[in-house]
């Protein structure tokens, strides 16, 4: 009897698209009011079902909306989003999505993602200007001769940095970036590709459930809850450090173990068809790190370096990071000689290496596009807020935290959950006599610690990157998970009372 084989991340997501379809046949349809603020005639627009009304963007018109959020969060750019208005949810006639719906779901997302897709596409190109001149090959054998004997820095640093990252500023699509970059270095450290992913993806996952500064969840949650993002971070700041520790010390662990006995890897069974992938048998190969490949490797780097402070600094998105990746990419050409043909071309394969990820970026996409058309989402929050009735302090922090885990599922967007569920949720923190700030952390935390494994999210991207299949992440992680679940309910538990 043949061995069934785990389905593809594009198979899976399409699976879960079709049980999302199904659902809007069971699940009743329903809305909440929402509000979105108009900076150019500093108004309000109320749209309820198809009526539209437009109100004055006064600290009266929120009081009478039973919103408790200053009027400054509004006026200032702080909430840019339509929010959820409390008490308005009303449920509606079924829209159920057919079989047309799913067949154009992932066509929707494809065109709705297309910012993140362009950006992961000319990341690759990118790579494949990289690979064309040596520069990564030449670069990894000289870091893993340096690292002789202390490759577990390589670890603790790479975690560490990419946890900075999404705990700051809520790094997380640009982390694509990362995987065909880094994942040579740890095969060349004698470690499997799991390591390497687990720096990058949990590095990147424990940084943003523990975010403090990060503007895309602490401070649009916090504005949307109408509290100070300051309320309740002495709490993240010591759940990030305590949540850091635990997962570098996981990964070391398991990275202890492969280096000791390459045969206690997971993905053992895939040794060689990885170092062929990523070309490390290019790495046993003397390459002379020359000064011109230094400086490729400086400008590569810079990269990044550019694209973090805009993304930190100066407001920058997804066109103007993909743009940096571009500009990055066309100054290593020249400064490589690469002829115009031979750089098109070079361009073009490395993208095409990234095409199977652009698709499953867009195919999860599409999968919330079923929800969002088959009016399911709200229905999910209006009975989910419904459970923590007459709940004492601990049970109620605990129970948000796995709804949130469960709502993340269907809303993975940290800030589309923010200001969806914030307006809903936060009030019930005031029915426990309890601050506010407890859902903010519950809301990050569930959603940050569901995020290891829920497939709606970038894992199936990050995996596709790497050729592991979702089964295999799986094993890996369910250990970490159970972990961290824990710590962090018995932490929310200790803060309540």
């Amino acid at each position: 009897m043949r061995k069934l084989k785990f389905p593809t991340a594009q198979t899976l997501l399409i699976l879960i698209a079709t049980v999302v379809t199904t659902l809007t046949w069971l699940i009743p349809a329903g809305k909440y009011d929402n509000l979105s603020y108009n900076s150019d005639s500093n108004t309000f627009t109320k749209t309820s079902l198809k009526e539209t009304t437009e109100l004055p963007a006064t600290q009266e018109t929120l009081d009478a909306l039973n919103i408790k959020i200053p009027i400054e969060k509004f006026t200032n750019g702080d909430i840019y989003k339509p929010i959820s208005i409390p008490n308005t949810y009303k449920q509606l006639e079924a829209k159920p999505q057919g079989f047309g719906a799913l067949v154009t779901a992932p066509i929707k997302g494809i065109i709705e993602a297309s910012d993140i897709i362009f950006l992961v596409l000319i990341i690759g190109g990118l790579i494949g200007i990289m690979n064309l001149t040596g520069a990564f090959d030449a670069g990894i054998a000289w870091l893993a001769d340096a690292l002789k004997g202390r490759e577990y820095i390589l670890i603790i640093l790479v975690t560490t940095l990419i946890a900075a990252g999404g705990t700051t500023f809520g790094m997380a699509e640009e982390t694509m970036a990362f995987y065909p970059i880094l994942i040579p270095v740890f095969l060349a450290a004698k470690y499997d590709a799991m390591v390497g992913l687990a720096c990058i993806f949990l590095g990147s996952s424990v940084g943003t459930m523990c975010s403090t500064t990060n503007p895309f969840a602490t401070i649009i949650a916090s504005d949307a809850a109408g509290i100070s993002w300051t309320e309740g971070l002495p709490n993240r700041i010591i759940m990030l450090f305590i949540c850091l520790t635990i997962t570098i010390l996981y990964i070391l662990r398991y990275a202890k173990r492969v280096k000791s006995d390459p045969k206690k890897s997971i993905i053992y069974d895939q040794k060689e068809e990885l170092e062929e992938l990523f070309g490390l048998h290019k790495t046993n190969v003397s390459v002379k790190f020359t000064s011109k490949l230094k400086l490729i490797l400086f400008i590569f780097t810079m990269s990044f370096v550019v694209m973090i402070i805009g993304v930190s600094a100066l407001d920058w998105w997804f066109v103007e990071m993909t743009a940096t990746f571009l500009v990055g990419a066309i100054i290593i050409g020249f400064v490589a000689k690469i002829k115009e043909r031979t750089f098109v071309e070079a361009f073009a394969k490395g993208a095409a290496e990234l095409l199977s990820v652009a698709f499953i970026i867009g195919i999860a996409r599409g999968v919330t596009i079923l929800m969002q058309d088959g009016l399911i989402s709200d229905t999910i929050l209006f009975y989910a807020s419904g459970m923590t009735e007459g709940m004492s302090k601990g049970i109620f922090a605990n129970v948000m935290l796995v709804i949130y885990g469960g709502l993340s599922f269907f809303m993975p967007s940290s800030s589309g959950m923010a200001v969806l569920t914030m307006p809903i949720m936060s009030p019930l923190a005031d029915t426990v006599n309890i601050g506010r700030e407890i859902i903010v952390n519950a809301y990050q935390f569930g959603l940050g610690l569901f995020y290891l494994i829920i497939p709606t999210g970038l894992i199936l991207a990050a995996l596709a990157i790497v050729k592991i299949g979702f089964n295999k992440w799986l094993k890996f992680i369910m250990p970490l998970f159970f972990i961290l679940l824990v710590t962090i309910m018995l932490f929310l538990t200790v803060s309540v009372y």
